[in-house]
């Protein structure tokens, strides 16, 4: 049994997530198929975490197994490469691990990241790909916010109504905010997010931005964990999955 790690990179807009559904296409599931055919074996992924439909990512890790040594791994990547490319997902590198490495339980950080386009005009380039907020936004009122979401904390407030997380504990170790012109990032770094975690963050963030709400409320609706009163999760289009940390 020989274990290999492969990075991928993806546009998420046309996909139903990571993971296999039962109904469309899944990047797993799409890269699995061709991994088999190209190893003559069935293959199974083992991502890092799932991502939801038309989350991207730059650089998802996974892992997989094969019966034999692959001899030749820079021409798999080109082959994969060559079927994959059409549907917006890139084999980025393929890297030999050992037997006691795993894509999601041995990663020691995730960072994702979310893009906010901040003017009147919508980008055409950048379409699908961040989330275009007209009215403009507060940055130092938005890192204010961002101070109170970093550490240790009961994060029930951002959790998805489905999350299956036995805990809603979790720990945010660095959230940096930055502005380039008119497009305002966000990076979250944790070892782990619950579901919709960092885009219901966001849209709090936004509420803050835009002075819908002062930071006290900000904070009251973050104490509470009341999911009624959080504003709407940012849509999936501007969140990356940028690296996974081991």
């Amino acid at each position: 049994m020989h274990r290999y790690q492969i990075l991928i990179e993806y546009v998420g807009t046309k996909f139903v997530g990571w993971q296999i559904q039962k109904k469309g296409s899944s990047i797993q599931k799409v890269i699995q198929l061709k991994l088999s055919k190209l190893l003559k074996q069935k293959i199974i992924l083992y991502g890092s975490g799932r991502t939801d439909a038309g989350v991207h990512a730059l650089e998802q890790s996974a892992h997989f197994d094969t019966k034999n040594k692959i001899v030749n791994i820079s021409k798999l990547i080109m082959s994969l490469n060559f079927f994959l490319n059409y549907k917006n997902i890139s084999i980025i590198n393929i890297i030999k691990r050992n037997l006691n490495f795993h894509a999601r339980y041995s990663a020691k950080e995730r960072i994702y990241v979310y893009l906010i386009q901040n003017r009147l005009s919508p980008s055409t380039l950048n379409k699908e790909r961040e989330w275009h907020i007209k009215k403009k936004l507060d940055i130092k009122l938005i890192k204010k916010g961002a101070k109170k979401l970093i550490g240790t904390h009961d994060f029930s407030t951002f959790r998805a109504s489905d999350c299956s997380s036995k805990s809603p504990v979790r720990t945010i170790n660095e959230i940096i905010i930055s502005k380039s012109k008119n497009c305002i990032k966000l990076k979250f770094k944790s070892k782990s997010f619950l579901k919709n975690q960092v885009r219901s963050m966001v849209g709090c963030l936004k509420y803050l931005g835009e002075k819908k709400w002062n930071l006290k409320k900000f904070e009251n609706v973050f104490i509470k964990k009341e999911r009624k009163k959080v504003a709407p999760p940012a849509p999936a289009c501007g969140l990356y999955l940028e690296k996974i940390i081991y």
